[in-house]
């Protein structure tokens, strides 16, 4: 077992410390000087290729960053990344605050590996559900399964938030327009609902059909408010239309509360499970995002996806640290927030189809992936640690961030930066007279840019160029700006797959040698339960018109201001439009008995030829 020794009291981070000392004294113009140097800092692995030669670091860096993660053995203090990786991988509990097994490398394990969790192989029990969505997608696709009027289901919004959401988005955006997937979603459609603001909803039921739309709640236990307010609001978007007996064949779940998914009107044979081993934010190989992709792009390309996450982890498993991409990118992390001192990361994909990754990788190192996994201020034995932990990660694909935030980090803040390249792209384009292709237009920014961090400009050189001495300052590039570059053979599930898994692992790295607690999130609950109080609030003075109370001077304030805002209608029903587009939601008034779902405050819609004189044929079905 690890020592509950904090890292930074040992000797191998000691001589990290002493050694940054010298590593000030030099610049990247400098080190990328070095060939030797640079050949040693380049790792291939399955055609992929990284490069982490313009990192703020010398080969003797990268050995002491070995030793402080246990790669030397005889070091009685040291990270013990080995033995926590191996732990990872056997099922031990090292959720330990929520004493739970960490295990999403089952999620995408083939059918005769063993995973063991509290003395269970639950390989077998992943695969019955990944099975199980294998048979019902394919019944959607072919049209056997159909909904309520006979129609096949040719659209699916898939409702949750957080890992549940922004993981499966951007395995979605990054497959669209891989020409493979491209063609098997042909005539589909897969939205996601997150936001439980009324305007979410609004986008995502614009121009569908009740009739071929099929909903997919995320929920493990069917409790997450925003996730249930958004599912019944859709559940009377659809039995407003079709009638309620029509939620059956139009609402599946992935959840293991089957008691309240009968409740909500889902036949609990259309519950997909997962399990209390996988957390939200690496929830995406599971049904969270298999069942909506798999619907989507069929089954056949999302395991193509889960092989290429697999491939991952078995080389974070079981390659030397010093050919480990996730280890190696996971210490080169701790080097430049630790030691460097800077607190964030650009995540740059040269590519359009990576666009919802930097989203992602935010959740896990603050919530998701990142932030919320290694946002933390305590070790994971609750000492408050005296440096600093975890990273703000942003990003957006190039070039589009060149013209939005690329001047900050060539000449404000130093901020490392992953570039993410693709040597095929999805979609090539070439046009006849052109210097190069679109692909390489855009790749020529990718190989530039890191050099230009790199290397910067000098006032000498603007003198030999004949820049006027006024513009000098300004046109001066101190360089030394740390990045790494990852070149994958190409963007297909495959490789979206080995993506998804080498980040998810940097950020476990991280979290093991920090000494925190990755996989658990108490730092979202806090405004959660807050949440609630105002919630109770807002629905004492709308229904009872009581006062704000209990709250400080400056919310009191805020909340009052919101209310007075507020026309109070008694009894407000959400309803189907069932004179106009089928897509039309509206907020009516109506003199009935409530019904027992959530109220929109607003829907408006366009007046059209198509809008009855009559507003009684606006009036929901009862």
């Amino acid at each position: 077992m690890a020592s509950s020794t904090l890292i930074c009291d040992t000797e191998p981070w000691k001589d990290l410390k002493e050694h940054l000392e010298e590593i000030k004294k030099t610049h990247l113009r400098d080190l990328m000087n070095d060939a030797d140097r640079c050949k040693a800092m380049m790792v291939e692995f399955d055609g992929m290729l990284l490069d982490f030669s313009r990192q703020r670091a010398a080969v003797d860096t990268l050995d002491k960053l070995f030793k402080l993660a246990e790669l030397c053995r005889d070091l009685v203090q040291a990270a013990h990344l080995r033995e926590k990786i191996s732990r990872m991988f056997n099922g031990e509990h090292i959720n330990s605050t929520e004493n739970r097994s960490v295990l999403h490398v089952a999620l995408r394990a083939s059918k005769d590996a063993v995973i063991q969790s509290d003395g269970k192989n639950v390989v077998p029990d992943v695969w019955q559900v990944l099975d199980k969505i294998r048979d019902f997608s394919e019944r959607v696709r072919s049209g056997s399964w159909v909904g309520a009027t006979g129609k096949a289901l040719t659209e699916v919004i898939a409702i949750g938030i957080g890992g549940s959401f922004l993981g499966p988005l951007f395995v979605h955006t990054a497959l669209q327009t891989d020409p493979e997937a491209l063609i098997c979603a042909r005539g589909r459609q897969l939205r996601f609902l997150a936001n439980v603001d009324p305007v979410d909803v609004a986008k995502n039921i614009t121009g569908l059909n009740p009739e071929t739309t099929l909903v997919v709640v995320v929920s493990k236990t069917f409790t997450t408010a925003e996730t249930m307010l958004n599912a019944r609001t859709l559940r009377e978007w659809i039995s407003s239309a079709l009638g309620p007996q029509a939620v059956a064949k139009h609402m599946v779940a992935v959840s293991t509360n089957l008691t309240l998914v009968e409740k909500f009107g889902i036949d609990p044979n259309n519950a997909f499970a997962f399990w209390d081993w996988v957390g939200g934010r690496y929830s995406v190989c599971s049904a969270v995002g298999v069942l909506p992709l798999s619907l989507q792009y069929g089954f056949s390309v999302v395991e193509k996806f889960l092989k290429g996450a697999s491939s991952i982890d078995q080389h974070f498993y079981s390659a030397p640290f010093e050919k480990n991409i996730p280890v190696l990118l996971g210490l080169l992390s701790i080097w430049n927030v630790s030691f460097l001192g800077y607190p964030a990361r650009a995540i740059l994909p040269y590519t359009q189809a990576l666009e919802k990754l930097a989203p992602h990788i935010q959740q896990a190192c603050l919530e998701l992936v990142s932030m919320e996994s290694n946002g933390k201020g305590v070790s994971i034995d609750g000492v408050l640690l005296p440096f600093e932990a975890g990273e703000i990660d942003f990003g957006e694909p190039g070039t589009n961030g060149q013209h939005s935030f690329y001047q900050l980090i060539h000449q404000g803040r130093v901020i490392p930066c992953d570039f993410i390249g693709v040597v095929k792209s999805q979609q090539p384009v070439y046009l006849k007279d052109e210097v190069v292709n679109n692909h390489d237009e855009l790749m020529s920014n990718f190989f530039a840019q890191p050099d230009a961090l790199a290397y910067g400009k000098t006032p000498e050189q603007l003198l030999n160029e004949n820049v006027s001495p006024h513009l000098i300052p300004h046109k001066t590039f101190s360089g030394n700006r740390p990045s790494l570059s990852l070149l994958l053979p190409s963007l297909d599930a495959y490789n979206v797959g080995q993506l998804l898994a080498i980040y998810e692992h940097r950020i476990a790295v991280e979290g093991f040698i920090w000494g925190i607690n990755s996989f658990d999130q108490w730092g979202v609950e806090l405004g959660k339960s807050l949440a609630s109080q105002v919630r109770k609030q807002l629905h004492a003075s709308r229904k009872k018109g009581e006062p704000v109370k209990g709250f400080n001077f400056s919310t009191t304030t805020m909340l009052t201001r919101y209310l007075e805002s507020w026309i109070p209608i008694e009894n407000d029903i959400s309803g189907y439009c069932r004179s106009c587009a089928p897509h039309c939601m509206v907020m009516l008034k109506y003199n009935g008995p409530l019904k027992d779902f959530p109220f929109l405050l607003k829907y408006t819609f366009e007046a059209s030829a198509d809008v009855p004189s009559d507003p009684s044929t606006l009036l929901p079905k009862m």
